[in-house]
């Protein structure tokens, strides 16, 4: 979770950062951060087997726009393992009222960060980099266990005795920028670093033409932040989105 350790430079004289991009708001706000800071960023989406690809369509368009030096795509098949509305034939929830969005929703994907995290470790490695940029959040989040600091800083430890830069004195760090920001305030810092969020995509369960539904718990956490930070939603619904989040 560090923010401000020492960073080093590559040949051209640039930190290089991996930044995992899903696409959708947290991950595109992370990726304007870390070039605001100076990293020279590779971006990496996962297709793990979720519901749709609209996602990663968007993380592509993300990078591109942002200016990242290279944008990765890997491929890891979670629907082997299932257990999840965005891996499994679960139905996606929708209009769960705020009273109901306690505990851990069946739209947690089993070891998702872990292996997130794993493979941009590997990734880092092989870049000779010593910075990864994640958007995990602590606040406006769905109660997912792997988004809460205490995982970060046990994932930082594994890094740090697993990696070979980890044994050699050079660990890597897990730069986490929005872990403590609601909605609003991670909408208010990616308008101040001039992300375009028209190109994000965060619904669960988006239409045949990529339109979001307005109606899971993303969508509605979402379109909240948008109100609350008092900045135009420009995301494209199926339909409007359902009030509170």
């Amino acid at each position: 979770m560090s923010a401000g350790r020492p960073e080093r430079r590559n040949a051209i004289g640039a930190s290089r950062a991996v930044v995992l991009l899903s696409g959708g708001l947290d991950s595109a706000t992370c990726l304007a951060w870390a070039q605001r800071r100076g990293f020279e960023c590779v971006t990496l989406a996962v297709d793990y087997g979720q519901r749709h690809g609209v996602e990663l369509g968007a993380a592509r368009r993300v990078s591109t726009a942002l200016g990242a030096r290279e944008h990765r795509e890997v491929r890891v098949d979670l629907r082997a393992i299932g257990g999840s509305a965005l891996t499994d034939a679960i139905e996606v929830p929708k209009d769960r009222p705020p009273a109901d969005a306690s505990g851990i929703p069946v739209t947690y994907v089993p070891a998702r960060n872990t292996v997130f995290l794993a493979l941009a470790l590997g990734l880092a490695e092989t870049l000779g980099a010593h910075d990864l940029v994640a958007g995990m959040n602590a606040v406006d989040y769905s109660g997912y266990p792997d988004c809460r600091p205490e995982f970060v800083r046990a994932f930082e430890q594994v890094a740090r005795l697993g990696t070979k830069m980890g044994v050699q004195g050079a660990p890597i760090a897990i730069h986490t920028p929005l872990m403590s920001l609601d909605k609003a305030g991670i909408v208010r810092l990616g308008v101040s670093l001039g992300v375009d969020y028209s190109l994000t995509h965060s619904c669960y369960d988006p239409d045949a033409e990529g339109l979001a539904c307005g109606r899971c718990d993303a969508c509605r956490i979402r379109a909240a932040g948008f109100a609350a930070a008092g900045v135009p939603d420009p995301t494209r619904y199926a339909g409007a989105p359902a009030p509170g989040a």
